[in-house]
Formats: structure tokens, sequence, C-alpha cells
């Protein structure tokens, strides 16, 4: 048997851009990407602490450096410019590797820049 567990997360990031004229998805900044261990393609679910909206989309790599956090499509309708946001990504796991699996959570400022990492036991 397994079970879905939080896997890593960007905790408080901060819109920067909502793009309704796009497929879908969500840009992250490729640093901030590598930070919280994403991967392009990646579902992961966003839940905006200003609205209490949550909603599920995938990771669209962004520019390295950027500090770039875009919600695209549909998404845009869900967060406004300057809304923080917790961007959530879960992994399936055996019993036992859930025992012993760490969460990888990105602590986000409001500019998006890391305030600190911490692997959660």
């Amino acid at each position: 048997m397994t079970i879905q567990m939080l896997y890593s997360k960007l905790h408080r990031a901060t819109v920067t851009d909502a793009n309704l004229n796009y497929v879908g998805s969500i840009t992250i900044d490729r640093e901030l990407m590598d930070a919280a261990k994403l991967r392009v393609g990646q579902k992961v679910d966003i839940v905006n602490v200003n609205n209490g909206e949550r909603f599920s989309t995938y990771v669209i790599e962004g520019e390295r450096g950027k500090k770039d956090i875009c919600l695209n499509g549909a998404a845009a309708r869900k967060a406004e410019i300057g809304d923080r946001i917790i961007i959530i990504a879960y992994a399936n796991m055996s019993l036992e590797e859930a025992d012993t699996f760490n969460p990888h959570v990105v602590l986000l400022n409001e500019k998006n820049d890391i305030d600190g990492v911490k692997d959660y036991v």
C-alpha cells in the first residue's frame, strides 16, 4: 500500500503575474523550483492565503533569478498580483518510506527571496 504525503512546498510565495491568455499552469522561477525540488510538469496544489482558494495545476519553468510566480490560464482567476500562496507537491510513498521521509519546505518573503529551508521531521 502507498499513501500520498507532503513532498515539498514553497511557503507564502507572492504572485507576481496572472496571465489569463495562456494554456494553463503556474510559472515558477527556476531557482525556486530547484530549492523546492520541483520538476517541470509536476502536479502541485495551490492554496491562496488571501482568499482561501485551493486548486491544482502543473509547474512550468520560469527564468532563473526573476522571482516570478505567475498563474496562467484559468488559474489566473484564482489569485491577484500580490496575493500570498502556498505551492504544495505530494509524493506517493510506502508506509515505511512515509515513516522516515522529511518534507522539504522553502520559506519565502514578500519578494520571493528564500528566507529559509527546512526539512521537517
